[in-house]
């Protein structure tokens, strides 16, 4: 459906994390104007409504019974457990903090990887995996001015959560194609969501600025959907381990994007951690 750069799904992963990198900032400004629990069912319901809407006028085949269980673990994992877990933390830490825990996702999709999709990766790939992940980890906390128990814990939870959808997806999508998977279980968890947006529908839509209106917007659209159909078809052809590792880039990319659209500054630091991150992701990719 799209080409892919690089080979083996490798391109598709990287347009993939380019638009999740977005994910984190989008979501702190539009928790600064919506609760965390309507913004998560309001993203899901959005994304649903519009996957429901490419199912029907491409006319998609229904999943089979088989299907519904892993389908309802990608729901759990990346449409309910991440964008919910993350929202809540983002209300006790800091964006630049998130980032210490971001930088362990690319492990943890490589551990379901090996416990839900069959991979073995070779020794030396949790090596540059674990060097990766320590540079991004420490990169953040050395950027990162507080911390919170609570807020750390919801997003080791979150790390885990999504570790298991991105693996269970990519699985699902060698068989029913990326976006198909991520439209459906978005639709499986559309009751679900829209009654989670109902319950905590906003009291007074005035106050809501605009910033918040577009994070809204973002994460419904791109993290919610778009992001997912070249993330999992990425996953898919590459391999959920391998491809899994470009997530290390991740939190760079957003650091570029708020130095890009917010003037904010880019230190040499974050060049450097950035070029230890990519030779650990060319490192990764070839012991795979």
């Amino acid at each position: 459906m799209f080409r892919d750069w690089g080979g083996k799904g490798w391109g598709s992963g990287l347009i993939g994390v380019v638009i999740f990198s977005g994910s984190l900032p989008a979501t702190r400004v539009a928790v600064a104007g919506f609760s965390p629990l309507f913004l998560t069912g309001a993203r899901a319901a959005i994304a649903a409504l519009l996957g429901a809407i490419c199912l029907m006028l491409l006319r998609q085949k229904w999943p089979s019974r088989a299907d519904i269980r892993p389908l309802a673990i990608v729901a759990l994992g990346v449409v309910l457990g991440f964008p919910l877990l993350t929202a809540l933390a983002l209300q006790h830490i800091p964006s630049a903090r998130s980032i210490v825990f971001i930088g362990l996702l690319p492990l943890a999709t490589a551990l379901f990887g090996v416990l839900r999709g069959g991979e073995r990766p070779k020794p030396v790939f949790w090596l540059f995996s674990g060097i990766g992940s320590a540079t991004v980890a420490g990169f953040a906390l050395a950027n990162s001015d507080s911390g919170s128990l609570a807020g750390d814990l919801l997003m080791i939870g979150a790390v885990l959560l999504c570790g298991l959808g991105y693996a269970e997806g990519a699985t699902l999508s060698r068989r029913l194609g990326g976006w198909q998977v991520i439209s459906w279980a978005l639709l499986l968890s559309l009751p679900a969501m829209a009654v989670l947006a109902l319950l905590f529908w906003p009291s007074s839509w005035q106050g809501i600025g605009t910033p918040a209106w577009i994070g809204l917007a973002y994460v419904s659209v791109f993290s919610m959907l778009v992001g997912f159909v070249f993330w999992y078809r990425g996953l898919a052809l590459g391999g959920i381990a391998s491809v899994g590792q470009l997530q290390l880039l991740q939190p760079f990319f957003g650091l570029m994007l708020a130095g890009w659209l917010l003037g904010e500054p880019i230190a040499w630091t974050m060049i450097a951690a950035t070029a230890v991150v990519v030779l650990c992701v060319a490192g990764a990719k070839r012991f795979a």
